[in-house]
């Protein structure tokens, strides 16, 4: 069945890649005791080194389950506790928003639950040192969005913290940590940690939309900082090795046997720890999403890296991972239509719409107003029944604003979103039909939370809050 499988994976590539301009696609599936790895296309466009099953990729954010599971080998061995104070561990943690920091925990890093407004904050250190200069800089330049498990808000300073704290409490460097607790039992035998390891074998780099071709433009950067290594900055492997990890989470035991987490601390992380109840943000275990799709519960990961996206998934109840890799932005469109067809057409699970209407909201007075979060500025004004949203970059320094302008391809702002709304409190991009957010594409549904003077005290898209600026 598995070669049906990896026919429609390079069907699906090649037809989406040929129209979208993507350069290059990977993709593999684990299911049942097989495994079927595919690639399509070209690394890089440059050099026109050919997209190969064992080319190497940034992990980006899929990152955060990595670190997610040492901080629980942690946890077993008795290290480190869960429901104690990060502060307990790293007397140096602060922010810049007085007694926050203190009221931290452990587990408020790992479901994203901890405030730590830093989704933006970028300095530049490499080598060993550089997680202590991300944790000595936060308190300086990042304050609180809101208090400890108040809400959820995705959180890159959250995974950098707790890499740090896993730093302090072993002596261990985060990167080798990683080779020796993850990498090495896991049997994921062509990943690294470095660029420089990286370019001794094949290794696909990022591109963006080059608007003048309708092609694509080799990025300009390979990877962020050292200091965003526990958040997705560093880790580099392949297909292979990612489906490796992903079967360590079908019970915490590695493809050659060998245990990588009780079978306990597997079921810890895929237990809903905090829910929004809303779609746009799934309810979160210990560093995984648990996605809804109808009875079905789907663990997945995205992400990031300088025109690259990764996404990891697992699905515990039929034994499947699925792991996929495009070096284009774009691609993220195609990660979602092979989900949705290995959920519908492979494991036949019924996906009802998550969307089944919309109904009226009369006034959207309420929303408008300016949202701020690290760097980001965003206006909504209202007009035509729709909302409009004007996002601006304000970056900290001349350092922030050149690794983000060049993680982002050049482009840090675009012309205003239109939204429309779904119901009271959440909202869709307008043109988009209610059945593109079935699948991983729900992140682009926007909400908003609280209330406070009669509007919304928080606006949440891409699992990211920002807060609204009250008058006075």
């Amino acid at each position: 069945m598995l070669e049906a499988v990896a026919g429609a994976l390079r069907e699906q590539a090649a037809a989406f890649c040929g129209t979208a301009g993507i350069p290059g696609y990977l993709a593999g599936v684990y299911h049942d005791g097989g495994q079927a790895v595919v690639a399509h296309g070209t690394a890089n466009v440059v050099t026109g080194a050919p997209m190969r099953p064992d080319t190497g990729f940034l992990f980006g954010s899929v990152t955060k389950v990595l670190t997610t599971t040492l901080v629980l080998q942690q946890a077993e061995r008795g290290t480190i506790d869960l429901d104690e104070r990060v502060v307990t561990y790293l007397p140096e943690f602060e922010l810049a928003t007085p007694a926050a920091a203190g009221q931290i925990r452990v587990r408020n890093l790992l479901n994203h639950t901890n405030g730590i407004d830093a989704d933006l904050f970028f300095p530049d250190a490499q080598g060993r040192e550089a997680l202590g200069v991300f944790v000595e800089r936060l308190g300086q330049h990042c304050g609180a969005l809101f208090g400890a498990g108040e809400y959820a808000s995705y959180s890159n300073g959250g995974m950098i913290v707790a890499g740090r704290l896993l730093e302090a409490v072993t002596g261990t460097s985060y990167h080798d940590l990683v080779k020796r607790e993850v990498y090495a039992p896991a049997g994921m035998d062509d990943s690294c940690t470095s660029a420089e390891d990286a370019i001794l074998r094949s290794t696909a780099v990022g591109h963006f939309p080059d608007p003048a071709t309708g092609g694509a433009r080799r990025t300009s950067m390979f990877k962020l900082p050292d200091t965003w290594a526990p958040a997705g900055a560093t880790l580099i492997g392949t297909i292979g090795d990612l489906l490796a990890f992903g079967r360590t989470h079908l019970g915490g035991v590695s493809p050659s046997g060998t245990r990588l987490l009780s079978a306990e601390s597997a079921a810890r992380m895929q237990t809903a720890s905090h829910d929004m109840t809303t779609p746009n943000f799934a309810p979160i275990g210990l560093g995984w999403p648990l996605l809804p799709f109808g009875q079905t519960t789907v663990l997945a990961h995205s992400g990031a890296s300088a025109g690259g996206v990764s996404l990891l998934v697992v699905v515990p109840e039929h034994d499947l991972v699925f792991a996929a890799f495009g070096n284009d932005p774009r691609a993220m469109t195609l990660h979602d239509q092979i989900l949705l067809w290995l959920l519908r057409q492979h494991l036949k699970v019924e996906v009802p719409d998550l969307l089944p209407g919309q109904s009226p909201v009369p006034d959207l007075s309420p929303y408008v107003g300016t949202y701020r979060s690290n760097q980001l500025r965003v206006d909504v004004t209202a007009t035509d029944g729709q909302l409009a949203e004007n996002m601006t970059y304000e970056p900290l320094d001349e350092v922030q604003q050149d690794i983000f302008t060049r993680f982002a391809g050049g482009s840090t702002s675009g012309p205003p979103r239109r939204l429309v709304p779904i119901r009271k409190d959440l909202f869709a991009p307008a043109g988009m039909p209610l059945d593109a957010f079935n699948g991983y594409l729900r992140l682009l549904l926007v909400s908003y939370h609280g209330a406070s003077d009669g509007h919304p005290d928080y606006r949440c898209a891409g699992g990211r809050m920002t807060r609204r600026e009250h008058a006075g």
